[in-house]
């Protein structure tokens, strides 16, 4: 082809400037225009990329594509605001503060068949969760019993974020909504949709108006069962998704990540033999690239350009994992009953 995709980032940080890293190697996709509320005024690059401070200003842009790396408080809005002004959108998780975020991203999004939007949940792209997928469809582990996820690290704020994920109501939540959401995402993946729920929602370590721990134990109509843990007092960072199965299991461990701090990417299969004695066979593979970034921006992209399937993080994809995470919250009537006071607004959950 010809002419690139334009594209244009609303949200200039830490993540924004890695997408832009994966748009630019691409030959179908280039960055034209960014902004950031840090930029302080508008200009070009010596690239001659604009930047504006306004996500208005980087709208009036001519522009194909539109992505959203903004905090909680405004991701719903710019993307329902780059939908209406004809865009294709790319939106980072997690799609808003609360279900009536997404709600009314979906809605926007319905009217608008041509347009492609799809959210990151990069952590479905990794090669050790492909091949987790591709084990569990071969049929040669039986059917999924249970799992048990634990995805934590050591504080809510790292060195390069800003404090806006400690507020409320900016933020919408705390670790859960921060980085569990890719735990549930997956949960979700592996297992099905959860409907029974039960939980316990703590902000004792750290004190902020968000929660720091979330324990949930969940189950789905035809029994599989899910515990989850999404931790932010995880003092040595861990990532671990175990899937018991009817003739084995499936161990998902370590992450490959910015940070490099969740050990190395592994994937255990675990073969039930007859007469194991409970030291059955298993096979560990270790992962050390992270295709995830780019992948995902592939299949966005040949969906703009050749009316590809969302396979991952569609606007469907990020409403269920969203609801499943506030059912996480609700859950436990003392955080239910804290975010009603905080808030005034309608339960979360429908």
């Amino acid at each position: 082809m010809t002419d690139k995709l334009k594209v244009g980032i609303a949200g200039y940080g830490v993540v924004g400037k890695r997408r832009r890293g994966v748009i630019d190697a691409r030959d179908d996709m280039t960055t034209v225009a960014v902004c950031d509320r840090t930029l302080g005024g508008s200009g070009t690059y010596e690239d001659g990329v604009r930047y504006f401070e306004t996500y208005q200003d980087l709208l009036g842009e001519e522009l194909d594509v539109l992505f959203v790396a903004m905090s909680n408080d405004i991701a719903a809005e710019v993307t329902i605001a780059g939908l209406e002004a004809g865009l294709h959108v790319f939106c980072e998780k997690p799609p808003g503060r609360n279900v009536a975020d997404i709600e009314a991203v979906v809605a926007t999004h319905g009217n608008r068949p041509g347009q492609q939007l799809k959210y990151g949940f990069n952590h479905r792209y990794h090669d050790s969760v492909q091949d987790a997928l591709a084990a569990l469809a071969s049929g040669e582990f039986g059917d999924v019993i249970d799992m048990r996820g634990v995805y934590g690290k050591s504080q809510l704020i790292t060195f390069d974020q800003t404090s806006w994920r400690t507020e409320r109501a900016l933020a919408g939540g705390g670790v859960l909504l921060d980085q569990g959401i890719h735990m549930v995402d997956l949960i979700r993946l592996f297992g099905g949709e959860f409907t029974d729920v039960k939980s316990f929602i703590s902000n004792r370590v750290w004190g902020h108006d968000v929660e720091d721990n979330a324990y949930a134990l969940m189950q789905t109509d035809d029994g599989v069962v899910a515990m989850l843990h999404s931790s932010a007092s995880q003092w040595r960072h861990r990532f671990r998704l175990e899937i018991g199965m009817t003739r084995g299991a499936i161990t998902l461990s370590g992450i490959l990540s910015g940070s490099k701090s969740y050990g190395a990417e592994t994937l255990t299969l675990t073969r039930r033999g007859d007469n194991d004695m409970g030291d059955p066979h298993e096979e560990t593979k270790r992962y050390n690239n992270d295709p995830s970034w780019a992948q995902e921006v592939a299949e966005f992209a040949d969906a703009v350009l050749r009316g590809g399937e969302i396979r991952n993080g569609s606007a469907e994809d990020a409403l269920r994992t969203m609801q499943l995470v506030y059912k996480i919250y609700c859950a436990d009537p003392r955080w239910r009953e804290m975010w009603h006071l905080e808030s005034n607004a309608q339960d979360p959950v429908k």
